[in-house]
Parts: structure tokens; C-alpha cells; sequence
């Protein structure tokens, strides 16, 4: 599969919290991080993720927002 997206990361999912129409996925991606995706239910189905499985996490975004207090 080749992508056009420069952000990709390679990580282990770790938890899945499945909801009627949405699902948070949380995937370790190394060094102590974790990135969390929500995706549609139906997508996580059709890609069958699991605890456990090496997933690709990519972000494609215009605006990523940080705030400190």
C-alpha cells in the first residue's frame, strides 16, 4: 500500500472501547506514547481491530491544536 501521508506510525493496539456508532481505539506506538483514533464501529469491524494486532496510525490533519496551562 503506498500513501501519500507523511505521519505514519506503526504501533500495537491496546484497548478498544466499542460504542453503538463510534469506537476509541488507543495504539502504542513506542516510547511510552499512545495515540487514541476514534473510527467509525463499522470501520473497526471491517478492519478487524483487536487488542493485540499492529496496526498503521496515520495523521492527516490541516490543524493540530496544543494548549498548556
Amino acid at each position: 500500500m503506498k500513501i501519500s501521508a507523511r505521519n505514519v506510525f506503526s504501533g500495537q493496539v491496546t484497548d478498544v472501547k466499542t460504542g453503538p456508532v463510534n469506537s476509541q481505539i488507543k495504539v502504542d506506538i513506542g516510547g511510552g506514547n499512545v495515540i487514541t483514533s476514534m473510527i467509525t464501529t463499522d470501520a473497526a469491524a471491517d478492519l478487524g481491530v483487536a487488542v493485540g494486532k499492529e496496526v498503521k496510525v496515520i495523521v492527516k490533519a490541516s490543524e493540530i491544536m496544543l494548549a498548556t496551562d
